[in-house]
């Protein structure tokens, strides 16, 4: 039954508390609100489809980012390290809301408003999902009811995937330009055409993990949490094996991720090659896996592609090669 109390602040506190399920309460100005609401509350656990909303209203979203990150980040990979950038924006945009206020069209106003800025629609994508997977851990590892519902928005769309591939000749001249650049650069670039390592995965390998016998590579840590292993080639092996074998990078010099991209951007404007990206050797080694002749399954293995769609993206094969191809069969 519902019971009412006047408070100092001339204002009425009504609870109401049932056998068997939790006590709720709340504060209103006037009495006959007080009174408005309780009955509603009632004839909703009459009815048996009473949600308390005690806990959504006391908590903000920026509470619950708070503890997600306190408790689940451990568990992810690098500590979850890869997402704080995401949990920021959301905590600036969607954290003074309680989570019983928080719906729908907050969620896509933040989305408009964060697309606007000039956010990339993935990243835009990638802090949706990490809203979403914190408000179902309220609901199912909390205890923390959402009347509302999960919020549901459309994702932005995803703009055409970068095609640029190794043209005639701009191999050479890449070669060319990381020898004159010096340092480990010119057998990196070709390091990551052999294996479709990302830059990160590249920039961090270490001797312990090389196993020269079996030509294998173990990456212990990936952007997607899963350690993989990655084959390697005839001639990334003919890499390793010309450097120094000890404990520690196989890169020494290079074992910053950043410090690659700026030696990258470096190298393709002394080659002539401004409109090149690092991210692009990915995209051509993954290409050069397919046009060999493995499988999907086989490819996504060694690149470490979760789905098939992404693995998709990050494969653009020519209409010529596959042309000859054809003409062999």
């Amino acid at each position: 039954m519902a019971t009412f109390q006047k408070r100092a602040n001339g204002k009425w506190q009504v609870k109401i508390r049932r056998d068997g399920q939790p006590s709720v309460s709340k504060t209103f100005t006037t009495k006959s609100d007080a009174e408005k609401w309780a009955r509603a509350q009632e004839r909703e656990m009459d009815r048996g489809a009473f949600l308390p909303t005690d806990a959504a209203e006391r908590t903000s979203v920026a509470a619950a980012l708070d503890r997600y990150q306190k408790e689940a980040f451990p568990r992810l990979a690098r500590g979850g390290n890869s997402l704080t950038g995401n949990l920021a924006r959301l905590r600036s945009g969607l954290g003074a809301l309680s989570l019983l206020a928080l719906d729908s069209s907050h969620v896509a106003a933040y989305r408009d408003k964060v697309l606007k800025s000039g956010l990339s629609p993935q990243t835009v994508r990638h802090d949706l999902g990490l809203l979403h997977r914190v408000l179902k851990h309220c609901t199912i590892d909390w205890g923390i009811s959402l009347p509302r519902g999960l919020p549901v928005v459309r994702m932005p769309s995803m703009p055409r995937s970068r095609d640029r591939r190794l043209e005639r000749g701009e191999e050479e001249k890449l070669h060319k330009a990381a020898t004159a650049y010096g340092g480990d650069m010119a057998d990196i670039i070709t390091f990551a055409l052999e294996t479709a390592m990302r830059r990160t995965e590249l920039a961090r390998m270490r001797w312990e993990h090389v196993d020269l016998k079996n030509r294998v590579a173990l990456l212990p840590e990936t952007k997607n949490g899963d350690p993989r292993e990655v084959p390697l080639s005839p001639k990334a092996l003919a890499i390793l094996k010309t450097r120094r074998h000890d404990l520690g990078p196989v890169w020494r010099y290079f074992s910053n991720p950043n410090a690659i991209t700026q030696a990258f951007i470096r190298i393709c404007q002394r080659g002539g090659l401004p409109d090149l990206r690092y991210h692009d050797l990915r995209h051509e080694a993954t290409s050069r896996l397919f046009e060999k002749g493995l499988n999907m399954m086989e490819v996504a293995a060694i690149t470490g592609h979760k789905t098939l769609d992404m693995l998709k993206r990050y494969t653009h094969l020519r209409a010529s090669d596959l042309a000859s191809r054809l003409a062999k069969k």
